[in-house]
């Protein structure tokens, strides 16, 4: 289960490290500053979860995840042209939400392996390392974070940990099959809110006040 782990995390990376460079790219971005925010996007999720653990953050331990953070922002900033401002933007939201979801699941299994503050404090985990990322991205390039629309965006991965949770308690042998099934349910759920524009509802908001 831990290389598994290990890929699911590498999945993750390159999926950030992709729509960081997706988001810039309409803005017009030199290769330096798409590495960058690949990079950061690509860790931060991840580099929180650990500082929260108190464990040795993760890329300093293994430096391929950077190299695959890099690889992927180098492939997408030659590849970006391709699309359309539009293509760019619906890609941009279908990875991130598969992204959110591997680090999700990936972060729950790392934190009950650890017994960190078991059943809440993982599914909390598994949401900050999810959004975390996408959140450092959306404010470096200065647009509004995906957090802060009526777009069901954390709702999804609070699912999914909730049902990884649940699932390794009563099928703990089972632990990879739980993991992609999780992984699955997370981004169908998002990829159904992009797909279909499904939203919080207005009764579970508050009203925005001017002034």
């Amino acid at each position: 289960m831990q290389s598994f782990s290990y890929w699911i995390g590498m999945a993750g990376i390159t999926a950030f490290a992709v729509t960081a460079v997706l988001v810039l790219a309409p803005k017009g971005i030199d290769l330096f500053s798409a590495i960058v925010l690949g990079i950061i996007t690509a860790v931060g999720g991840g580099t929180i979860r650990d500082l929260i653990l108190d464990v040795p953050v993760f890329w300093s331990v293994d430096l391929n995840y950077l190299w695959v953070a890099i690889g992927a922002s180098l492939v997408t900033f030659f590849a970006e042209s391709l699309l359309t401002r539009r293509e760019i933007f619906r890609l941009m939201l279908y990875i991130d939400g598969f992204g959110a979801a591997l680090f999700a699941i990936q972060t729950v299994d790392k934190s009950l392996a650890m017994d960190f503050g078991r059943p809440l404090a993982p599914v909390i985990l598994g949401i900050v390392t999810a959004i975390g990322g996408g959140l450092l991205r959306d404010v470096l390039a200065g647009r509004q974070t995906l957090l802060m629309t009526r777009e069901l965006y954390a709702t999804p991965v609070l699912i999914g940990c909730t049902l990884y949770v649940a699932l390794l308690t009563w099928v703990p042998d089972h632990r990879s099959a739980a993991a992609i099934g999780c992984i699955g349910a997370i981004f169908a759920l998002r990829a159904a809110a992009i797909r279909w524009d499904l939203t919080v509802p207005h009764w579970l908001m508050t009203k925005a006040k001017s002034g």
